[in-house]
């Protein structure tokens, strides 16, 4: 016997019903980079809030009495991965000893680097807003007062050694830190620095410092990209010329060109050798590898 249309229908509507549902695709995890954190730092009184992007070194829970040096880098959105990128070849050929990495950078969804960075980075006002830039003496001083004190506090470090380093800005910045405050860190790395803002100011500080006297005991590694726009890497030139020239006291100089890149493309050569030559007194093996 044939059944009614409609009860065919419906009973077709039922098993549709009954049946159970296609199991939800398992979510794809992102990746992440292993023993890193965030740490987000109360708002200071310049109205700033920094969040710190560390990365702990492979053996750090595994060495509960072991104190490590720290490199301190500017940009911690951008750069931080490169350092991390960078540690485990430098550590795995016995160049550089283990150490912790602390990318400074902000806390939030969509922020403006641009314009964040330029007001920090720079120790010189530029660009039509004057008061949108100029602070590197306030960002300074939340490093040494702030930051600095709660890595310190809240992880093993070695106090004795400490790092700076940065890109562009900051690279600037970094070395408006080293005349600054030579004795805050150890060692710095100014890859491609801003040296032209305020057309070439950091010439005119470098020779106050010079003037004064002042000594300046840090290792210091300055780079610039080959093919950089000809105007930018002039003031970087101009800044190797003059520095070169100096007999600072206690300064360990050195200066390379990144043949055949860019102004982004050679940081992460500028960080590797930068990384080597900062860590040169403390690294576990010199020379040429043995055999594997």
């Amino acid at each position: 016997m044939k059944l009614p249309l409609i009860l065919v229908a419906a009973a077709g509507s039922l098993f549709a019903m009954a049946r159970p549902a296609p199991a939800a695709e398992p979510a794809i995890p992102g990746h992440t980079i292993a023993n890193s954190q965030l740490r987000v730092l109360p708002r200071n009184a310049h109205g700033r809030q920094y969040q710190l992007h560390v990365g702990l070194p492979g053996n750090y829970a595994a060495a509960p009495a072991r104190r490590y040096p720290v490199v301190y880098v500017t940009d911690g959105y951008w750069d931080f991965e490169k350092l991390a990128a960078i540690r485990g070849t430098l550590v795995y050929d016995k160049v550089v000893p283990e150490f912790i990495i602390v990318g400074i950078g902000y806390p939030g969804e969509g922020v403006d680097y641009g314009a964040m960075r330029q007001w920090e980075l720079s120790p010189v006002a530029m660009g039509a807003d004057p008061a949108a830039s100029g602070q590197a003496a306030k960002y300074l001083q939340s490093i040494e007062t702030e930051i600095i004190p709660f890595i310190e506090r809240e992880y093993r470090v070695d106090p004795g050694y400490r790092v700076l380093g940065g890109a562009s800005l900051g690279g600037l910045f970094t070395l408006y830190a080293m005349y600054t405050k030579p004795e805050l860190f150890q060692a710095y790395i100014a890859a491609t620095p801003a040296v032209i803002v305020g057309n070439d100011w950091l010439l005119g500080y470098d020779e106050a410092i010079a003037k004064s006297g002042k000594p300046i005991h840090a290792r210091v590694y300055v780079t610039g990209g080959g093919n950089e726009s000809p105007g930018f890497l002039g003031g970087i030139l101009r800044f190797n010329a003059q520095v070169s020239r100096r007999n600072y006291a206690g300064l360990t100089y050195e200066f390379r060109i990144i043949e055949g890149e860019r102004h982004a493309g050679m940081q992460l050569e500028s960080y590797t050798r930068g990384l080597r030559f900062a860590f040169a007194p403390r690294a576990p093996e010199s020379g040429p590898a043995s055999s594997p």
